[in-house]
């Protein structure tokens, strides 16, 4: 009867390690499938992935491969975020612009409607000649300074710059105000 119970034993013991070994078997082939799909999943998204280099062929991309060029796709990726939000922030700010124009232009518009005809004899055409080319002598002036055409581009980025430094409202009222004052001094 003992031996019996022993085989019993020897065997449960067995039966019980052999199905921890199968259980361990089977959970460590779901984690290299899943690692396998994941890899798989990789190729298929990343575009740098699909593409085949001719010198390869049609073999599959290494791990290492499909891994580094996940990288820099994230890394592109990165880079073209953070551009685009560098571009969105300039169309805001150009919007912003383009929102206090559109207000000061339909103030002068209005301003004109409320009183078409007033003031159109008092001053001489000379006059608002003289006061429009001080204005722009001045803004000339600067624009001449900061302004390189190298090329394209860097003329662009001067132009915007300029703009923003130059154009702002308090900016352009103490030119006006300064070419008027100089102007008075001038006529009186």
């Amino acid at each position: 009867d003992d031996e019996d119970s022993d085989y019993h034993q020897e065997s449960y013991k067995e039966s019980y390690k052999d199905r921890r070994r199968r259980a361990h078997t089977q959970a460590e082939q779901k984690r290299r499938d899943a690692i396998k799909r994941g890899y798989d999943d990789l190729q298929t998204i990343v575009p740098t992935c699909q593409q085949q280099d001719f010198s390869i062929g049609s073999q599959k991309l290494s791990k290492a491969i499909v891994l580094q060029k996940t990288i820099d796709y994230i890394q592109f990726l990165h880079k073209e975020k953070k551009k685009q939000e560098e571009e969105v922030s300039m169309l805001r700010k150009d919007v912003t612009a383009l929102k206090i124009m559109k207000v000061n232009y339909e103030q002068i518009v209005k301003a004109h409607q409320d009183n078409p005809h007033e003031g159109e004899d008092q001053v001489s055409d000379q006059v608002k000649f003289n006061v429009f080319q001080g204005i722009m002598d001045s803004l000339f002036q600067s624009f001449n300074a900061s302004i390189s055409v190298a090329s394209f581009q860097e003329l662009s980025a001067c132009v915007f710059s300029w703009i923003e430094e130059h154009c702002k409202p308090q900016t352009l009222r103490e030119i006006v105000i300064g070419v008027l004052h100089q102007l008075k001094n001038q006529l009186y």
